[in-house]
C-alpha cells in the first residue's frame, strides 16, 4: 500500500514540476537560467525522478516514515505550485 501510495504522490509531483517549470512566472525563469549552467535542461526532473526512486525502495520496504515524509513533500510542492500558478508568490 505504501508503495502505491508514494507512486501517485510521484506522478503528481511530476504534473506540478511540469505546470509550474511552463508557467513562464518571472522566478521559475530565473532560476532556470542560473542553474542552466550547471544541470541540463531536464536535470530538476532527474532530481525530482531521484527523489521518487528512493521514496519508492523505501516504501517497498515498508518504512512509513519515509512515506509520510515524500507525502508532506507532496504537500508543500501542492502549496508551491498553487502560490505561483495563481500569481499570489
Amino acid at each position: 500500500m505504501l508503495l502505491i501510495f508514494c507512486f501517485f504522490m510521484g506522478i503528481a509531483n511530476f504534473a506540478m514540476h511540469k505546470a509550474v517549470s511552463e508557467s513562464g512566472h518571472p522566478f521559475v525563469e530565473e532560476t532556470k537560467r542560473y542553474f542552466s549552467p550547471h544541470f541540463s535542461p531536464y536535470g530538476s526532473y532527474a532530481i525530482e525522478l531521484a527523489l521518487l526512486m528512493g521514496a519508492l525502495w523505501f516504501a517497498n520496504n515498508g518504512s512509513l516514515a519515509v512515506a509520510l515524509t515524500y507525502g508532506v513533500y507532496t504537500g508543500i510542492n501542492a502549496v508551491a505550485t498553487w502560490l505561483l500558478l495563481s500569481g499570489r508568490a
